[in-house]
C-alpha cells in the first residue's frame, strides 16, 4: 500500500510544480528594471565643459540627505574682524632676521593685514623683496624721522606709527568700516599665537579673551620689559585698577607702546585727531598721551586671562658683532642678510 502511494506521489509531483510556476507568473505585470536609476558615465560635464566626478549614492546617504533637507539651513559664519599690525622698522644688520621671525608668526594668523613702515625717505629694496615673498596681505609705507629727533632719550618710531594710522583712516574714509582691530607690533618683539586666537584651544576659555574681540581698547601683560620679568595691568572684578610696572607707576597708562594694547578700528576712525605727539609729550608718556584721546582706564578690556598670562615678549636681538668685517677680504658674491 505504501509503495503504491509513493509511486503516485512521485508521478504527480512534477505536474504540481509546473502548475505552481504558471500561477506565479502575471503576464500583465511589466518586467522589473535592471537599475533603479538611469545610467551615467563616472564623469559628467560640469560648468565650462570640465569633467566633474559624480558622487555615488547609497541607501544610507540618501536617507541622511532626506533628513538634512528637513533641517533649517545654517547661516554662513560672519567674517572675522581684520587685525591690522603696524610695524615700524629701520635699516640695521638684524632687520631681515627680525622681520622674518615676525612674518612667520603673522602668516599663521587668519585675516591679518601687515602695515610695515620704514624709517626712510624711500622704500628699501631689502624690505620690498622681503614682503613680496612673505605671503601676507601687506602695505609698505615709508616716512623718515627728522634728524633732530634721532637722539637716545627721545621716543622712536613716532612718525612711522602715525603714518600707519593715516593710511588706515584714508583707506576707510569713503566706506563703512569693516570690523577690525589695530595693534602696534615692533619687529623686535615675540608674539604667541594665543594672543590672536586665545580660547580656541585653551580649555575653559571663551572667545572674548583674545585680541580680535576688542570692542574699544584691550590690554594684556608684556614680558621682559621695564627692567622686570614682566609688566601687566592689575585687574579686579574684570576691570583694570592699577599697574604692575618697573618704571613710573604714576603714568595714566603704564603700558608698553609696541606690545601691550590693541584698539578697535572703529575707535581709530571715530577719533581722527588721535595721534602720537612729539611736542608737549614727556619722555615715556607717548602711550598715555595717545590713549587718553580715545579711552579711559575704566573702559580698558583685560585680555590674556585677566592679564595673568604673558603672550608677548619684548625680546631685543643682541647687538651683532661685525668687528671682523673690515679685517678680511669681502666675498665676491653679494649676499643679502
Amino acid at each position: 500500500m505504501k509503495s503504491a502511494l509513493c509511486s503516485r506521489f512521485f508521478i504527480l509531483l512534477p505536474w504540481i510544480l509546473i502548475v505552481i510556476i504558471m500561477l506565479d507568473v502575471d503576464p500583465r505585470r511589466p518586467a522589473p528594471q535592471l537599475t533603479s536609476r538611469p545610467y551615467f558615465s563616472p564623469h559628467t560635464l560640469g560648468c565650462g565643459g570640465s569633467r566633474v566626478p559624480l558622487r555615488r549614492s547609497s541607501p544610507g546617504r540618501e536617507a541622511a540627505e532626506k533628513r538634512n533637507e528637513s533641517r533649517p539651513q545654517l547661516q554662513p559664519e560672519p567674517r572675522l574682524p581684520t587685525i591690522y599690525a603696524i610695524t615700524p622698522t629701520y635699516s640695521r644688520p638684524v632687520q631681515k632676521a627680525e622681520l622674518t621671525r615676525l612674518a612667520n608668526t603673522f602668516r599663521q594668523v587668519a585675516q591679518l593685514h601687515w602695515i610695515l613702515v620704514e624709517d626712510r625717505a624711500t622704500r628699501s629694496e631689502l624690505v620690498s623683496r622681503f614682503l613680496a615673498r612673505a605671503g601676507l596681505p601687506n602695505t609698505h609705507l615709508h616716512v623718515p624721522t627728522p634728524r633732530r629727533y634721532k637722539r637716545p632719550w627721545l621716543p622712536r618710531a613716532t612718525e612711522q606709527r602715525n603714518a600707519g594710522l593715516a593710511w588706515l583712516r584714508q583707506r576707510h574714509q569713503h566706506q563703512s568700516a569693516q570690523p577690525g582691530v589695530l595693534f602696534f607690533a615692533d619687529d623686535d618683539n615675540t608674539y604667541s599665537l594665543e594672543l590672536f586666537q586665545e580660547g580656541l584651544w585653551s580649555p575653559g576659555c571663551s572667545g572674548a579673551r583674545y585680541m580680535r574681540t576688542t570692542r574699544k581698547v584691550s590690554v594684556w601683560p608684556v614680558g621682559l620689559v621695564g627692567g622686570r620679568r614682566y609688566e601687566r595691568p592689575l585687574v579686579k572684578n574684570g576691570k583694570v585698577v592699577g599697574w604692575y610696572t618697573g618704571w613710573r607707576e604714576d603714568r595714566p597708562f603704564a603700558i608698553d607702546m609696541a606690545a601691550g594694547f590693541a584698539v578697535s578700528l572703529q575707535v581709530i576712525l571715530s577719533n581722527p585727531k588721535a595721534v602720537f605727539k612729539r611736542r608737549g609729550s614727556q619722555p615715556g608718556m607717548q602711550e598715555s598721551d595717545f590713549l587718553k584721546q580715545i579711552t579711559t582706564v575704566e573702559e580698558l578690556e583685560p585680555k590674556a586671562s585677566n592679564c595673568t598670562k604673558v603672550l608677548v615678549w619684548h625680546t631685543r636681538t643682541e647687538k651683532v658683532n661685525l668687528a671682523n668685517e673690515p679685517k678680511y677680504h669681502l666675498d665676491t658674491v653679494n649676499i643679502e642678510v
